[in-house]
């Protein structure tokens, strides 16, 4: 089974927050605990407005989802049933987009199969939804995917992008990861590809990764517990843990493995008081009610 579905993708602002919290002082808000008594009042759309500007990313845990543009294509293709947009404003705040290159732009896809959208729609809604919501912030990984050119061709579309079609002004591109005062706003950009700008996803002194995306769920799940465990157990980078995986099974079914199960457990008493557990990329968050708003509520 695993080599058959392996075989179709190959071929296939501030200001108001401190109201919120009682007019508390923004060096108050500034701690990562300042959204606690917030979020609910807050909602899953402006969540981040909670804390100061001075708040670094990596002391937050953000709820995101994995091939976030992967809604079509069949039960080995899809990977979520809500549009973007829909993602942003159920709270999500990372993206992982998929960009194949075709005819100088990019088309969102997985695998083989086209997700009836391109790069151009993604920054559309997010354009939209941060235009709404100016206190949050999106963090975007652009990876290539089902294209085999040059770094130097994928950075000249992404550049005219950035550049002739007008997108410059919604990136922070950098180094390193802002501080969420200079991510509000905007897109932070995050680099899968050897040609792109800004922070690398493979630099090893900004995220600590856990992406065993071909684990068996009862091999995954303990994978995904300890990545928690060593987030808060030693702070400073970027975690990342993807509670997906695509083995043997299509991404739903094993969504609906694991996602309960990573649920009861930042529910439970060992995870209540940890904060601070870095990216969590899902398949099919909505299908697990009450999921994203347990990860917010653990900053």
């Amino acid at each position: 089974m695993p080599l058959s579905r392996r075989g179709f993708l190959a071929g296939a602002a501030l200001a108001s927050a401190a109201a919120v919290i009682g007019g508390a002082p923004a060096a108050a808000a500034a701690a990562p605990r300042s959204a606690l008594g917030t979020r609910s009042a807050l909602g899953t759309q402006d969540w981040l407005a909670g804390f100061g500007d001075a708040t670094a990313l990596q002391r937050l845990t953000i709820p995101g989802t994995h091939d976030s543009g992967a809604r079509f294509g069949g039960l080995w293709a899809q990977c979520q049933n809500t549009t973007i947009a829909d993602q942003l404003n159920s709270g999500i705040r990372f993206l992982d987009i998929r960009c194949r290159v075709t005819g100088g732009s990019f088309a969102i896809h997985h695998g083989a199969a086209f997700q009836n959208i391109m790069f151009g729609d993604v920054l559309i809604y997010c354009r939209d939804f941060l235009n709404a919501h100016p206190s949050e912030t999106v963090l975007m990984r652009v990876k290539q995917e089902y294209s085999s050119d040059s770094d130097a061709t994928f950075r000249a579309i992404f550049d005219d992008y950035l550049g002739n079609r007008g997108w410059r002004s919604l990136f922070h591109i950098g180094d390193g990861l802002p501080s969420l005062g200079q991510a509000r706003g905007k897109v932070v950009l995050i680099a899968d590809n050897g040609g792109l700008p800004g922070v690398k996803w493979w630099d090893g002194g900004v995220f600590d990764l856990q992406d065993d995306w071909n684990a068996l769920p009862n091999a995954k799940y303990p994978k995904i517990e300890a990545h928690f465990r060593k987030a808060v157990q030693q702070p400073g980078k970027m975690y990342i843990n993807f509670v997906s995986t695509s083995a043997s099974l299509p991404p739903r079914w094993n969504s609906d493995n694991l996602n309960p199960r990573v649920h009861s457990f930042i529910n439970g008493s060992e995870a209540s008081g940890w904060r601070g557990l870095g990216i969590v990329p899902l398949d099919y968050p909505n299908t697990r009610a009450g999921l994203v708003d347990s990860l917010i509520r653990h900053n």
